[in-house]
């Protein structure tokens, strides 16, 4: 089976721009023989039937390359591809319908601005093929193993002032509980469900782990969250995606949809984030890297991590420093 080296892929996208350019005379031509018909003759007509003829004399030589730049993109003869592209990019540069337009068409205002709607029209086709281009040869990668995943590792620290009532917790640990009294009631905090927040806003590529017990919600939201209602619960709105870890399993939620996964009992998590490419993943990380669920979307704010303790006995772990552990967890 060939495969195409990166460099050949690039020769080989640039074939559909070469043509596109070799269809502007062509696209032109019925502008001008409608500014002849309608110039009322004269030197201008004079200007544009002698523009037409040469435009005419193009389109037949650019015909012959369309040919030959159809039978080059099929070929899987690597030295004729590049020496062929090559020979034909001389002669594209050698070639350039543009000048003469420039140069004639000023004579006539209907066909100027004709040429200018064409051109604008190719132009757009242009950019968008060369940003599908772009993607294509540049795609996004996420690490393929628990070492790579650590060289994105950030420290997270839970946000006190979200916490709701029934959440006792420090900077890295949380629990569920049923004693309030230490609940300092901060207009940040959850006041209807058992809640909290990391202090960071992440952006980029970030990795974290956490150690679950019983039933937690392992979620990432931004900042601008409900803390009221249940518009405020983790994955029952746009502003949030969640990975709910019992016992039981795994159930994925955002927006109210929820989705049940299968994998190993809950015990370690890890959330890999790429802001950036739209990327959420999340792990389970025993032994092994388990892929529980991937996320691909648009995240227009940066995302706080957070944790739901809905169930008495859940608690949650931040596990620190993971940028100096060795893989294994």
């Amino acid at each position: 089976m060939h495969l195409e080296t990166e460099p050949e892929h690039t020769l080989k996208s640039r074939l559909f721009l070469e043509r596109i350019k070799h269809y502007q005379p062509l696209l032109l031509l019925p502008a001008i023989k409608q500014a002849a018909s309608e110039g009322g003759g004269g030197h201008q007509s004079l200007l544009i039937n002698n523009l037409q003829e040469k435009l005419q004399e193009e389109i037949a030589e650019l015909s012959r390359k369309d040919t030959e730049l159809d039978r080059l993109s099929h070929t899987e003869d690597h030295t004729q591809f590049l020496q062929s592209y090559s020979r034909l990019s001389r002669l594209s540069e050698a070639t350039d319908s543009s000048s003469i337009t420039a140069r004639s068409l000023k004579y006539t205002e209907d066909v100027t601005a004709a040429v200018s709607e064409v051109r604008d029209k190719l132009q757009d086709i242009v950019s968008e093929e060369r940003a599908t281009m772009s993607i294509t040869e540049t795609p996004q990668t996420e690490p393929k193993n628990r070492t790579e995943f650590l060289k994105n590792a950030c420290d997270i620290r839970l946000d006190q002032n979200t916490r709701n009532k029934h959440i006792s917790s420090q900077s890295y640990i949380a629990g569920f509980s049923l004693n309030t009294d230490e609940w300092c009631g901060h207009p940040d905090s959850f006041t209807d469900w058992a809640q909290v927040l990391c202090r960071e806003s992440l952006t980029g590529c970030c990795y974290w782990e956490v150690e679950v017990k019983v039933s937690v919600l392992v979620a990432v939201a931004y900042k601008s969250i409900s803390r009221k209602g249940d518009e405020s619960f983790f994955g029952d709105n746009e502003k949030s995606w969640a990975l709910e870890c019992s016992n039981d399993g795994y159930e994925f939620r955002h927006n109210t949809i929820r989705t049940s996964l299968s994998g190993p009992k809950p015990s370690r998590i890890g959330v890999y984030l790429d802001h950036s490419a739209g990327v959420l993943s999340f792990y389970s990380v025993s032994g092994t890297m388990t892929l529980l669920h991937r996320v691909h979307t648009t995240f227009t704010e940066p995302l706080c991590p957070g944790f739901g303790l809905h169930t008495n006995g859940a608690s949650v772990k931040i596990c620190k420093d993971l940028n100096t552990e060795d893989s294994n967890p």
